[in-house]
């Protein structure tokens, strides 16, 4: 997935992603400026690199649910 524009979109990290699931469950939908906070949460992005990469994250999920992606293997870590 090359990209010739600026835009880190493929270049997230074990801990931007971390960082970026953290920033979502402190920011919820109804929070002002969601996306804003979010990606100063993470770091390095913008907010539209954190919306996008929640959109393709939504994506992702509804493929799974709906029996189009075989399920991950996760490991599962304890304490959520």
């Amino acid at each position: 997935m090359a990209s010739s524009s600026m835009s880190s979109t493929g270049s997230w990290s074990a801990k931007d992603n971390k960082a970026f699931e953290r920033a979502l469950a402190v920011y919820d939908k109804d929070t002002p400026d969601r996306w804003y906070n979010v990606a100063r949460a993470v770091g390095g992005k913008t907010p539209e690199e954190v919306k996008r990469h929640y959109e393709l994250l939504l994506r992702d999920v509804r493929h799974i649910e709906s029996g189009q992606v075989p399920f991950p293997n996760y490991k599962q870590s304890g304490g959520s």
